[in-house]
């Protein structure tokens, strides 16, 4: 315990089972740590337990008023050869003599220990016990450096020594019982599990599971940092309400691990979202560091569930913590959950590329900014209602109940209906995790400027200075000088994003009211910061800043590495605006593409991947209701047992059921070219096939993934034979007989296609 007060929080360790907790205490070193103290306190409580009656009743008088005749005031028997302090159990001489005199009060061992007399075997060694947890908790004290740790044990030495003298049981004296918060950390989490996973298969839940109970241990072993750490960390944070948890958390399951008198609560059990806050970043880091530094003595099957799925678990169940509107943090979870649908989330992951330099020198302007200092407007809520959003709600029709559609329809305004993400999934929106870096705080967004009306802002200047140096960095084809000129130009402002105090990216833009556009003039983030979808976001809020200024138009020069950015943020090469409107306010860069972006007012743009995510999740979920109401199984069909070798599709029994029309000619997909694709290549054929195609695929499995329903659109049937045919070439040379296949094949496709006018000729 002397070392405590140097240790971090946490100190997670790694095992060949995968995640372990770390021993608590200091660290969990033997010696110090409480680890090595429970040890080494149950081998000697074993020891004292199995000893002589009157070794018993020395250890207990110890411990013991005087009974002796008289106002005695000696609380405790003292030897006139005195052991080390704090006493220990192996005494000098296992010869007990009860008429020894007291030190202190010359009365006799006996006259301490009358009231033990009749006592049973077992209440002695319950006292015991407690002797041996005040030994401890006396050296703790004695060593302990921080001091709000050693206030609590001594006060617990205070409560397990007057246990002893009224020989009663330790009962903490506290405002407030266990629990502490409700729900509970371990309530929370599985309301997670619940409310994000429900939907997943019984193997992916299974797997789901393992990481939650994984993640309940680690914080049921967690050694909290002191308060004079975390205010040294987060100076800012609750220091009151965060010492009175350690406090807790010390009393009822930190010491309880080595001083098993005391009654022991799990970590997860008594406490609540409120201390999962304060350690879960950290926490959270210093896992999946400890992960990674010990990957190679993970076994196979550990090491894809704790260094892939564990991190996405993690990072899901952060953005639900630090959320203001988490409905896991309900007491009222379970009934709403029981009542209502299945969570599902089909949201893909992708990263976000690394974000080049976008340049376009401004000449001529139309108008004079203010050159204030703004902030970000707020974003609208998710569940805030668009604009004329009764009119421009699409309305289904068919078949389906008015009132179903308006129960499916109401799921997109609730924002605990539908997860955000999904952890085993292949995809996520590019700017899912700065999202949630902005939700927690860690990055934030500004719109700044130079002025020369007002008073230079210290800070602000730091700010371009850094966003200069960004520029600089990232575009090093452009002149510093130009970059400073227009950095620090009142005519022109930038979107800062700022993590750590400071700058790491940006994008600087000029406003042109009266024509209706903004020119954007450099954008950068930079490189070891990339990849992380800021330049997404960045962009989603300079799009919501625009509509809050009602600018409804971008316009940029971008050059070759940064088209395909641009793109991705929905600008295109069509321009909206009218030529007369920036010709002669923006010059034309050579070597560099216009594009222009039309922004549209309704859209929250910082939310809208979220919006998106759930409009996918109404269809699903409209699909799988209407193939519940169609399903029905029907007889195999015989016909073909008797000879006949071709029947119309709809004469096949519940095909029309299903809403199936026919759509002009059909399409009979015979070439005596598919041979080579009927079946997935086999190894055994062909060796490194796997190592060179990452997504195979042939024709039986477009079949099954035809009879269960995959493809619910034209473009995914024809871009999983495109793939047949891309892989073909790409694994083949272009003499071999299966390159020529494939050229045939496809020609052949695309003709029959077009035959039955499913794509324009």
């Amino acid at each position: 315990m002397a070392d405590s007060a140097g240790i971090q929080q946490g100190s997670p360790a790694i095992g060949a089972a995968g995640l372990v907790p770390a021993a608590p205490g200091a660290g969990g070193t033997e010696g110090s740590g409480a680890a090595g103290g429970s040890a080494r306190i149950a081998v000697k409580k074993a020891q004292l337990r199995s000893s002589p009656r009157p070794k018993k009743l020395e250890k207990l008088g110890v411990y013991s008023s005087c009974k002796a005749e008289g106002a005695c005031k000696c609380n405790g028997w003292k030897s006139q050869n005195p052991p080390p302090t704090p006493p220990r159990t192996d005494q000098q001489s296992n010869a007990v003599n009860l008429q020894e005199p007291c030190r202190s009060c010359s009365h006799t061992l006996g006259d301490h220990v009358t009231h033990l007399e009749n006592v049973s075997e077992e209440e002695m060694n319950r006292l015991l016990g407690i002797v041996l947890d005040v030994e401890y908790l006396y050296t703790c004290v004695h060593k302990e450096e921080d001091a709000d740790t050693k206030q609590v044990y001594f006060s617990l030495f205070k409560l397990l020594r007057k246990s002893i003298l009224q020989m009663g049981k330790p009962m903490l004296e506290a405002s407030e019982s266990p629990p502490f918060e409700k729900p509970s950390i371990e309530q929370g989490v599985n309301n997670f599990v619940q409310y994000k996973f429900s939907h997943l298969p019984s193997k992916e839940r299974q797997t789901i599971m393992e990481l939650a109970k994984m993640f309940l241990n680690q914080i049921n072993y967690w050694q909290l940092e002191t308060p004079s750490q975390r205010r040294q960390r987060v100076p800012n944070d609750d220091a009151v309400g965060y010492k009175s948890n350690y406090t807790r958390w010390l009393c009822y399951c930190n010491v309880p691990q080595f001083c098993d008198s005391l009654p022991r609560y799990e970590t997860t059990q008594i406490f609540g979202r409120t201390l999962l806050r304060s350690v879960f970043t950290v926490m959270r880091k210093q896992l999946l560091e400890q992960a990674r530094q010990e990957k190679d003595k993970l076994p196979p099957e550990k090491r894809t569930l704790i260094l892939t799925h564990f991190p996405k678990f993690l990072s899901m169940l952060e953005e639900e913590v630090y959320s203001h509107s988490s409905p896991i943090w309900s007491q009222d979870f379970l009934a709403a959950a029981s009542g209502g649908p299945l969570y599902y989330s089909t949201s893909p992951v992708s990263l976000d590329p690394s974000i080049c330099g976008s340049v376009s020198p401004a000449r001529k302007t139309a108008s004079v900014l203010e050159p204030n200092t703004n902030t970000v407007g707020e974003k609208r809520k998710p569940s805030d209602p668009l604009p004329h959003e009764e009119n421009k709600r699409p309305r289904v029709v068919g078949d389906i109940p008015m009132d179903l559609i308006n129960e499916v329809m109401a799921t997109i305004t609730d924002p605990a209906a539908i997860p955000e993400t999904s952890l085993l999934s292949a995809h996520s929106a590019r700017d899912e995790a700065a999202r949630l870096e902005e939700r927690r705080g860690v990055i934030e967004f500004h719109v700044i400027g130079n002025s020369l009306n007002q008073k230079p802002n210290k800070r602000i200047l730091m700010w371009l200075v850094g966003l200069q140096n960004v520029f600089s960095h990232q575009l090093p084809r452009m002149p510093k000088e130009y970059i400073t000129r227009l950095v620090f130009d009142p005519k022109h402002k930038t979107l800062s994003l700022i993590k750590d105090g400071r700058v790491i990216g940006g994008i600087c833009f000029r406003m042109f009211p009266s024509q209706g556009f903004t020119e954007i003039v450099f954008c950068a983030v930079t490189s070891n910061e990339q990849v992380k979808g800021y330049g997404t976001h960045l962009m989603n809020h300079l799009k919501e800043y625009h509509i809050k200024h009602e600018i409804l138009n971008f316009l940029t020069y971008a050059d070759e590495y940064a088209i395909g950015y641009f793109k991705k943020q929905g600008f295109s090469k069509d321009i909206k605006v009218p030529k007369a409107k920036y010709v002669g306010y923006i010059k034309d860069y050579e070597g560099a593409t216009l594009m222009g972006c039309e922004l549209n007012p309704s859209i929250p743009y910082t939310e809208f991947s979220v919006i998106i995510k759930k409009q996918k999740e109404i269809i699903k979920k409209l699909i799988e209701r209407k193939q519940a109401q169609i399903r029905k199984v029907y007889p195999g069909l015989s016909c073909f047992k008797e000879g006949v070798r071709q029947i119309p599709i709809e004469s096949i029994p519940g095909i029309r059921e299903t809403g199936w029309k026919p759509a002009g000619k059909g399409m009979p997909f015979t070439d005596h070219n598919a041979w080579p694709f009927m079946e997935p290549v086999k190894k055994t054929e062909a060796p490194g096939y796997y190592q060179v195609i990452r997504f195979p695929m042939d024709l039986k499995t477009m079949s099954e993934r035809l009879k269960s329903r995959y493809y619910t659109t034209r473009k995914l049937f024809m871009a999983d034979m495109q793939r047949i045919f891309t892989n073909c070439r790409e694994y083949n040379p272009p003499e071999s007989e299966y390159y020529k296949c494939a050229n045939l094949l496809e020609k052949f496709f695309y003709t029959k296609i077009k035959e039955a006018g499913l794509i324009e000729k």
